[in-house]
């Protein structure tokens, strides 16, 4: 099994509706590592490490979720995490999905 991280920007009324926490609270959920946080620009940007099924599903039940409304568009950028970078000795090793 390889790991992937995918890196979802999302576009719409997504700041200030509990976006970020309600993300952190479907984590709960999955097997996924990373963080969701505000960018300047009013977007919300969402960086997840794990199974690439469990990032889809994941994914999806954000959408799925009470915030798929205020999401007016995603931006979704995958990248597979090399061997070497899954045993968690870099620089983006998270240890849970948190709000930054």
């Amino acid at each position: 099994m390889s790991r992937k991280e995918v890196k979802v920007i999302y576009v719409g009324m997504v700041q200030g509706v509990g976006f970020r926490w309600t993300s952190k609270n479907i984590a709960y959920g999955y097997e996924v590592v990373g963080y969701v946080r505000n960018l300047s620009d009013g977007t919300v940007e969402l960086l997840a490490q794990g199974e690439e099924e469990e990032l889809k599903e994941f994914i999806q039940a954000i959408r799925d979720s009470g915030l798929g409304p205020l999401i007016r568009s995603e931006e979704i950028k995958w990248r597979k995490i090399s061997v070497e970078n899954s045993s968690c000795e870099h620089e983006k090793c998270y240890k849970g999905f948190n709000i930054a």
